[in-house]
């Protein structure tokens, strides 16, 4: 897997996968949402995001 998220969209991932991660103690059907934190936080540190590749794009400086 080549790394194709840069330094900016890592934070912005991080940032994002914890707010996200908070609705999950909330109640009601908005928790399933919180799910979606832990995919944000897990492509920040892997810097490889799946869905990146179909569309070619490519965050990392070249």
């Amino acid at each position: 897997m080549k790394a194709n998220v840069g330094s900016v969209d890592r934070m912005i991932r991080f940032i994002l996968g914890i707010a996200l991660l908070g609705l999950f103690f909330l109640e009601g059907n908005i928790k399933y949402v919180g799910i979606l934190g832990i995919v944000l936080i897990a492509t920040a540190f892997i810097r490889f995001c799946p869905l990146y590749v179909p569309f070619r794009i490519n965050t990392t400086k070249k």
